[in-house]
């Protein structure tokens, strides 16, 4: 972690910590809300001098920093969580959940065919930039992202998000989006996509302001313009994001903070650490080792989210011997999955089976995981013609960043790495730096094996499977290169379906395929845990990991 390298920031952090203790030792109110946060408490009348003294600066401390703060070319949460505040999107989810309301969009028809989407926008709003935002600008984003010879598409980006949730271009869900009049903008279908609200509402189709991007071109990703709650001020990179409250945003109230500063610290403890000492105000990813801590601690509370995620390792399949399905199977049998919840999680985690979690409907619970048996694992490498082991150094990436799933990658890797070691496959753990470790396994060209993971974006099961999985998503979100022509028809199919039943009985035979294929070795799902002041109010962690800070108040 860098330390902060200007006296005068230093003074300014000081005094925004000396305004925080009104109020500091209450615990927060459980009521309607996980995990003992008072997320749904409301922001209480005042008077002018509690105002006047009232902590308005939120300091918000994270594993990583962000690649990207373009929603349209990230698919990293780290990038996603601060865009969330920069954009709105069309639609957006209803606070701590995956159900869909309306944002940019007032209302919305469909029609009985379920081709044809017509959102009525709400009028008057503006773009941090001061130009408006209306039907055109929703059209000059959709046609940025999808139009691959764009001149808005600059060196380097890729939306993936695009094509993962509406297909490459060939075979793309949306065929035409027109404005009718400024304030109507329609969506004409090649064919009915059922998730297609939910994918709208996705924080990566969050719409940017038209004329800052034809302006700032290829430092639109450096400086983003939006129309959220928060202005985007400053990006000291690998250290701290600062945002400041938009004064003419279209909902009225909001935000109620002033300025958000999301600091960047790696190590766990030495989060927690600023927590305890007051530098910070909210953490995320508390290590499972620091629970019984926070919670002796009435200055500080507890915060679950909703578990919605799976962390996994991925085999790349444009590396030999990780085209074979046997050594593939035999490495998961080599992995003590609870062991490894034991060692790492202090409960706070399941083992995982599918590449989703239980709680998503289309959930196949009659997939039975492969069970932790070195004996079966070494069958499986002979079989593979590998009796001795495998002959080469395993090149494994291990996140260098806590993740909500995943509190402290290098250390699961290393337990792996001890279990693969008693079958005879040798590895070598590797973990450059986040944006790097992006690019890599994306890439395909330098990790064997890579450790990564997913928090689901809008509750449906084609965001975890057709997302992650199908060969549409290569090279995208699908970094083990694996493409089954079967998944694939069964995924398109799973799309067009209306019945959500039928929808249900396509993604449970889809996990079928990929329990037998073996592209990945699912390790865990998580609650992950977060911590915060305990006078902190207003804050609802949602399942998809990205939420507004709009509502955050400190009593």
């Amino acid at each position: 972690m860098k330390k902060w390298s200007s006296l005068a920031l230093v003074l300014m952090l000081s005094a925004s910590f000396a305004l925080s203790g009104c109020g500091g030792n209450n615990n927060a109110s459980t009521e309607g809300n996980t995990g003992g946060n008072a997320a749904a408490t409301k922001a209480p009348e005042s008077s002018p001098d509690a105002a006047a003294t009232a902590q308005d600066t939120l300091i918000l401390g994270r594993g990583g920093d962000s690649a990207s703060l373009d929603p349209a070319i990230v698919t990293d949460g780290e990038s996603l969580k601060i865009v969330h505040q920069v954009f709105d999107s069309l639609l957006e989810y209803k606070p701590g959940t995956s159900e869909v309301q309306a944002s940019l969009a007032d209302s919305w028809e469909v029609s009985a065919d379920g081709l044809t989407y017509t959102f009525k926008l709400h009028p008057g709003v503006k773009f941090h930039d001061g130009t408006d935002f209306n039907a055109e600008a929703v059209v000059f984003n959709f046609t940025r992202w999808s139009d691959p010879a764009s001149a808005f598409k600059f060196e380097g980006d890729s939306f993936d998000y695009y094509d993962s949730m509406f297909g490459p271009e060939g075979s793309r869900a949306i065929k035409e989006v027109k404005a009718v009049d400024p304030t109507t903008v329609q969506f004409t279908l090649n064919q009915p996509q059922s998730p297609f609200l939910q994918n709208i509402a996705m924080t990566s189709f969050g719409i940017a302001s038209p004329t800052a991007i034809q302006e700032k071109k290829e430092n639109f990703k450096n400086e983003p313009v939006g129309t959220g709650p928060f202005i985007f001020k400053e990006w000291k990179h690998n250290d701290s994001i600062t945002l400041d409250k938009n004064p003419n945003y279209w909902k009225e109230g909001l935000p109620k903070l002033n300025k958000v500063i999301v600091r960047s610290i790696p190590d766990n403890s030495a989060r927690f650490n600023a927590l305890q000492s007051g530098e910070i105000d909210l953490m995320e990813d508390l290590s499972p080792d620091d629970l019984s801590t926070l919670e002796g601690n009435t200055e500080l509370q507890k915060i679950e989210r909703p578990p919605f995620n799976v962390a996994y390792l991925g085999f790349n399949f444009k590396k030999k011997p990780f085209d074979n399905v046997k050594v593939r199977q035999a490495l998961n049998h080599a992995v003590n999955k609870q062991a490894i919840i034991d060692a790492f999680f202090a409960g706070q985690a399941t083992a995982a089976v599918n590449p989703m979690p239980q709680s998503l409907w289309g959930y196949n619970d009659s997939v039975q995981d492969y069970e932790y048996d070195l004996d079966k694992a070494k069958a499986l490498l002979a079989e593979a013609g590998y009796p001795d082991g495998l002959p080469d150094t395993v090149t494994l990436y291990a996140m260098p960043v806590s993740r909500p799933y995943m509190p402290d990658g290098k250390k699961v890797a290393e337990a792996i790495q001890a279990d693969w070691e008693k079958i005879g496959v040798k590895t070598v753990i590797e973990s450059p730096e986040w944006a790097t470790y992006l690019d890599d396994t994306k890439a395909g060209e330098k990790d064997d094996i890579f450790m990564l993971g997913w928090t689901g974006d809008n509750g449906d099961p084609d965001n975890f499977i057709y997302t992650l999985l199908d060969k549409d998503a290569i090279p995208g979100n699908n970094r083990t290169f694996y493409a089954n022509e079967e998944l694939h028809t069964i995924l398109v199919n799973a799309q067009k379906e209306t019945d959500q039943t039928k929808r249900s009985d396509l993604y449970k035979k889809a996990q079928e395929i990929i329990k037998a294929d073996a592209p990945w070795i699912p390790l865990v799902h998580t609650t992950p845990l977060l911590a915060g002041k305990a006078n902190l109010k207003g804050f609802v962690p949602g399942p998809t990991g990205t939420e507004y800070y709009s509502e955050i108040y400190f009593e």
